[in-house]
């Protein structure tokens, strides 16, 4: 009796190790061979899916397209302001395993942004896709003149953070992390929560 494979559930599987293979190996060595050793499988489980390492690489930017757009539209749920840019900003943090290993990721492909044509475009989608993120958690809350920059200015924070937590995840623990981000979001100006 043949095996049922959820596709869907198998192309997770892979996107997740890929990423996984990235951060840790870096682009030198993410080849869709040690994608599919870490699956523990062959290189055939991988290109069964994905036939090259650059379709691979182009679903990792689609996923994480997809993820940013559905942050964004759960924020545009959260009708309290701190909360919903406390939110927005959380949603950067890396704080957990797989959080870690899609910016370590990232900074794998940004340390070869010159090398490959592939990886500038790749980097040129995602920046406004976070800045979108940004936007809303804020848009409608700061002053319309000042959007563009508490946008560049999280911006800038968020990605401080991600480098310093990878970095130094020794000092940038979880709740350290946390704690910043609360300091972060009072010192931006929002409407009172009881006004």
């Amino acid at each position: 009796m043949p095996v049922y494979v959820d596709h869907d559930e198998r192309r997770k599987e892979i996107l997740s190790a890929a990423v996984y293979v990235l951060g840790e190996q870096g682009l030198a060595k993410f080849t869709l061979r040690r994608v599919g050793v870490r699956l523990g499988g062959s290189v055939t489980l991988v290109t069964h899916y994905f036939a090259s390492r650059e379709m691979l690489l182009e679903a990792i930017l689609a996923n994480a397209l997809q993820d940013a757009e559905e942050a964004r539209k759960k924020l545009l749920d959260i009708s309290d302001p701190h909360e919903r840019l406390h939110t927005a900003v959380e949603y950067f943090l890396p704080v957990d395993r797989d959080s870690i290993a899609i910016e370590k990721a990232r900074v794998a492909l940004s340390s070869h942004i010159n090398a490959e044509p592939f990886i500038k475009e790749h980097l040129s989608r995602i920046e406004p896709e976070m800045r979108a993120v940004v936007k809303s958690g804020i848009e409608g809350f700061v002053a319309p003149e000042d959007l563009e920059a508490t946008v560049d200015l999280i911006r800038i924070w968020t990605s401080g953070m991600v480098l310093t937590s990878l970095e130094h995840p020794e000092i940038w623990t979880r709740g350290r992390q946390h704690q910043a981000l609360q300091h972060l979001t009072e010192t931006i100006r929002l409407p009172s929560r009881h006004a």
